[in-house]
């Protein structure tokens, strides 16, 4: 990595959790759905960051969000777990090594692709963080529909800033 990555995804570290813990933190739809846009950040890292550095980046990004949240590391592991299938998800999708662009965004990989892409993980990192905040299986209904609804909060979220900033692929 370059140092203008570098330098660009702090900043976008920066602004993405700026924006959940001093934004987002309060917007909640009657208690239902929470949107959690910090994850973007995961998202779009560089397909060639290795997997140990991804692991450290997450663990520290769910640790900063759970020192305002008060969460006690639910979104540590959520964002771990987050991580864990970006990993399964890119090795199964893509052949790493024969891109020549830097991160899997919209605009590199395509519409149905990051749509999946995003689906997929978003999907994992709410359903974590659901279960281990709510930690009891008497209202496993209630949190799966409230992590459900959040998804589609948050995905829609992540696709609008996906479709105001992407650089778009060159033809």
């Amino acid at each position: 990595m370059n140092s203008k990555t570098i330098l660009l995804n702090i900043f976008r570290w920066f602004v993405l959790l700026f924006v959940q813990i001093f934004l987002l933190r309060n917007l909640n739809y009657y208690n239902l759905s929470t949107p959690f846009i910090y994850i973007l950040f995961i998202l779009v890292l560089p397909f060639r960051i290795p997997n140990l550095l991804l692991f450290l980046i997450a663990f520290g990004t769910g640790l900063t969000i759970d020192a305002f949240y008060d969460t006690l590391g639910v979104h540590t592991s959520a964002c771990v777990a987050l991580a864990f299938v970006r990993i399964l998800f890119i090795s199964v999708s893509v052949n790493r090594d024969a891109f020549d662009e830097p991160e899997p965004s919209l605009g590199n990989m395509g519409f149905k692709w990051f749509l999946l892409y995003a689906f997929l993980c978003t999907i994992v990192h709410h359903i974590i963080v659901f279960v281990l905040e709510a930690f009891k299986f008497s209202e496993i209904g209630y949190t799966l529909g409230r992590a459900l609804i959040s998804v589609i909060f948050t995905l829609f979220i992540v696709l609008l800033v996906e479709f105001t900033f992407h650089n778009r692929k060159s033809n």
